[in-house]
């Protein structure tokens, strides 16, 4: 499957913004999926993650209470709604595929597809 991210920008500090990624197969449903971010010089890093049905949400604790992952089967679709955005999540956002729902939902390891990545940079 083949992931398409979308959304980014320059934005200041306390603004909002909503990432998309689009997939190109309706077997997408059946995936868990997830955002990571890769600031310059730095690893990649788990941002959220959504079980296929969307029945859990996970988050890593820098975002948690700001950002919220979502996603619609009928469009193929997961969304990173962020708020409240500050510098240091100035990054290359990325979506990700976990077609075998490995467990691993805060590690690149456990994911089998990965889109381009969108540029968000949090000017202060």
């Amino acid at each position: 499957v083949q992931l398409q991210a979308s959304g980014g920008g320059l934005v200041q500090a306390g603004d909002s913004l909503t990432l998309s990624c689009a997939a190109s197969e309706r077997t997408f449903s059946y995936y868990d999926m997830g955002w990571f971010r890769q600031a310059p010089g730095k690893e990649r890093e788990f941002v959220a993650a959504i079980t296929w049905s969307g029945s859990r949400r996970y988050y890593a604790d820098s975002v948690k209470g700001r950002f919220a992952i979502s996603r619609d089967n009928a469009k193929n679709t997961v969304y990173l709604q962020m708020h409240s955005l500050k510098p240091e999540d100035t990054a290359v956002y990325f979506c990700a595929a976990d077609r075998f729902h490995s467990g691993s939902t805060d590690s690149p390891q456990g994911y089998d597809y990965w889109g381009q990545g969108t540029q968000v940079t949090v000017s202060s």
